[in-house]
């Protein structure tokens, strides 16, 4: 008997537990034994995850009071002290591309059979995150251990399959500030971490381990060391709960806020046992940029265009994130390149490529290991850059040496023009994006660039703080003018106006528009700058769902 099926029969802790919505395969991810282990995680858990949002709160609070960021003094030792990360094995040893989709059942199979290195399956960002969604992925993710993930479009009869060679899969579950509301524990929803982590290593993590196919996971939106040594933890009680040898589990981690790129020897240290790098999550970065220095005149930044990964901020925090994980034996993943093929346009096509390029060719040259890609067709040119300037598996152990990067080196804003035309832009593209996710798609092409929920967080907080700091903005006439409450309402009038043209009065009632335009107008507008359009949204859903 394994430990799964002894956990199955086992008397039960899941004495108070509610199920408030019945979708297409949940017998069979929410089994007995399943919704025990999900009970032990969240009792044993859920406590100290609301502690670390307690204390986020509580941080944010003295930044906005004016403290800035900087490197923890508590932790020096760590920073200083000679150590590495538990041995990586090989089968993560060559990650020179990756792609990162939903867990959509079709894309799933495209993603693996794309050429790619890695499948990164996102049940955060590149997901709605409906219960019948995130239902739906762990199915998926049920068929893709056991061997049977396959497909037949109902429309077209074509059928997808799985080919002799895949990526190998790295799932990536929702972030600790995010709960799913559907499953109640206590009387509480549970966290939506534990939710997707839980259902996917108690399920899998026994048969993926025995294949030598993970379990891997991706690790987003922590803003400390604590939060890392959390999840340690949970790794620790559920390989020692479901019989699997302890280290067996490897995480990378995203870098994508601005708290944590002060701490990412500290967040490798917690991790060392399961860790198996960094990721540089660019586009949530520059949102949580913008979070965490609201408040601060000194550091509002121009149009999202002009906020490039070569130069300020952006540039010292891929440079650092390099440095820190070469440092500890750990590999330090590129950014994602959201460019996707542009049809019946060969010269935007081919322009499109070359950024990709170009941004493949900056990063395999500053040192990191591998990149991210959001659509197959874009697989082989981050192969071809990364295969011709990095001949072998990573570089791990190349003997770069970097600049001293400081406090003030992350700190240091983009310059730049703030533009109507950026206004313009993060209005249609937020609300857009925001009414695909009301209407259950979290990867959405738009202005041929595959957008993911950062999209609306940035979009909103540039707005957000533009508005608060009464920025100046050049107009279309090429004049400057004070950004307003007034200015910002007449614009999004006449972008919803082109939105309603574009697609026809009945798509755009539809389509959700208006509540779309609401949710992300509360969000970009408010007093406060609310932590994640996502949390309001996700309320929206429920009810519509």
């Amino acid at each position: 008997m394994t430990f799964v099926e002894a956990l199955e029969r086992a008397p039960k802790e899941a004495d108070h537990i509610e199920v408030l919505k019945r979708v297409e395969g949940v017998d069979r991810v929410l089994t007995e034994g399943a919704l025990d282990f999900l009970v032990r995680l969240e009792r044993r858990f859920g406590s100290r995850r609301r502690e670390l949002l307690a204390a986020r709160r509580a941080r944010q609070a003295r930044f906005d009071a004016g403290e800035l960021p900087d490197f923890l003094p508590e932790t020096k030792s760590i920073r200083d002290g000679v150590w590495e990360v538990a041995p990586i094995p090989a089968v993560l040893q060559d990650r020179r591309a990756e792609i990162t989709g939903p867990v959509d059942r079709k894309m799933m199979i495209n993603a693996l059979n794309s050429g790619a290195k890695m499948f990164m399956a996102d049940f955060e960002d590149a997901s709605s995150p409906t219960f019948g969604n995130m239902i739906d992925g762990q199915v998926n993710m049920q068929d893709y251990a056991n061997g049977s993930l396959d497909y037949t479009d109902p429309k077209s009869g074509k059928s997808y399959a799985l080919g002799e060679e895949t990526a190998v899969m790295i799932v990536r579950p929702r972030g600790w500030h995010m709960e799913e509301a559907h499953l109640l524990i206590d009387g509480q929803p549970i966290s939506a971490s534990l939710f997707d982590f839980g259902l996917h290593i108690f399920h899998n993590g026994a048969k993926l381990h025995a294949s030598g196919l993970g379990p891997f996971y991706y690790l987003p939106k922590m803003e400390s060391h604590l939060e890392a040594r959390l999840w340690d933890e949970v790794f620790e009680f559920a390989q020692e709960t479901l019989g699997i040898p302890v280290g067996s589990i490897k995480a990378t981690v995203l870098i994508e806020t601005l708290p944590a790129a002060f701490e990412m020897d500290e967040i490798l240290y917690e991790l060392r046992r399961h860790i198996a790098g960094l990721n540089c999550g660019r586009w949530d970065y520059i949102f949580s940029y913008i979070k965490t220095l609201r408040k601060n005149a000194a550091y509002v930044l121009p149009d999202r265009a002009q906020v490039g990964m070569d130069r300020a901020f952006l540039n010292a925090y891929s440079l650092l994130l390099i440095k820190t994980c070469h440092n500890r034996r750990a590999h330090a993943m590129g950014g994602m390149a959201a460019q996707i093929p542009v049809k019946n346009d060969e010269a935007a096509n081919t322009a499109a490529f070359e950024k990709v390029r170009a941004d493949k060719l900056r990063e395999v040259k500053a040192g990191h290991d591998g990149t991210w890609v959001a659509h197959p067709a874009l697989v082989p040119v981050a192969m071809e850059v990364f295969n011709e300037h990095m001949p072998a598996c990573n570089q791990v152990r190349s003997q770069r040496t970097f600049p001293p990067i400081r406090r003030d080196d992350l700190l240091r804003p983009h310059t730049g023009d703030i533009t109507e035309a950026g206004v313009r832009t993060n209005i249609s593209v937020g609300i857009e994006y925001t009414a695909a996710w009301l209407n259950g798609r979290g990867a959405v092409p738009i202005h041929n660039l595959m957008e993911d929920a950062a999209t609306a967080e940035i979009s909103r907080s540039q707005i957000w703080q533009w508005l608060h700091h009464q920025a100046s903005i050049i107009a279309q006439n090429g004049e400057a003018r004070s950004f307003s409450q007034d200015w910002f309402m007449e614009i999004l009038g006449e972008e919803l106006a082109k939105i309603r043209e574009a697609i026809g009065a009945d798509a755009y009632e539809q389509g959700r528009y208006e509540l779309a335009a609401n949710i992300f107008t509360e969000t970009a507008t408010g007093e406060d700058l609310p932590d994640f359009l996502t949390t309001p949204a996700y309320e929206a859903l429920r009810k519509l769902a």
